[in-house]
């Protein structure tokens, strides 16, 4: 697993570009299980809202908010891929897609903590917020998509 903090990304037709610094590499690596996140099935890390910048196709990011309108997530207009969301559970982080960053896939994670967004901590008082997990396991003779270097 990578640890590096610093991080390039697209996606998937390249009109919005990204660098990122991530808030403890992609150890803090997630799921929701909301209407949205769970329909959507991305991994998510975090990073500081400061430490997120658009280099190209801030123009093509398209706004959607449901429910208490607090989270905001953001996906290219013309590709329809979720790139980014300012979080309900922390409104001065973002939650970063993990597979639209350079040579990371989602598949690269074999553990992935799920939260749980349906009941969320914000709404139930004292709720931890975790749930379980989601593992992925290549079958027999095979492995995930090879990771290459950050450093």
């Amino acid at each position: 697993m990578i640890d590096a903090e610093k991080f390039s990304g697209q996606c998937h037709c390249g009109s919005v570009r990204f660098n990122v610094r991530l808030s403890d590499g992609l150890k803090t690596a997630r799921r929701c299980t909301c209407s949205y996140c769970r329909m959507r099935g991305a991994v998510a890390v975090s990073a500081r809202l400061a430490d997120l910048e658009v280099i190209e196709g801030q123009d093509k990011l398209t706004l959607y908010t449901f429910n208490t309108g607090t989270a905001k997530h953001h996906f290219c207009s013309v590709c329809g891929i979720y790139v980014f969301h300012q979080r309900r559970s922390n409104p001065e982080e973002y939650g970063i897609n993990a597979a639209c960053l350079d040579d990371i896939s989602p598949f690269d994670f074999a553990c992935i903590p799920v939260f749980d967004g349906v009941n969320h901590p914000k709404d139930v008082p004292g709720r931890s917020g975790l749930v379980g997990t989601l593992e992925f396991h290549p079958r027999e003779g095979e492995t995930p998509p090879a990771r290459m270097s950050k450093d």
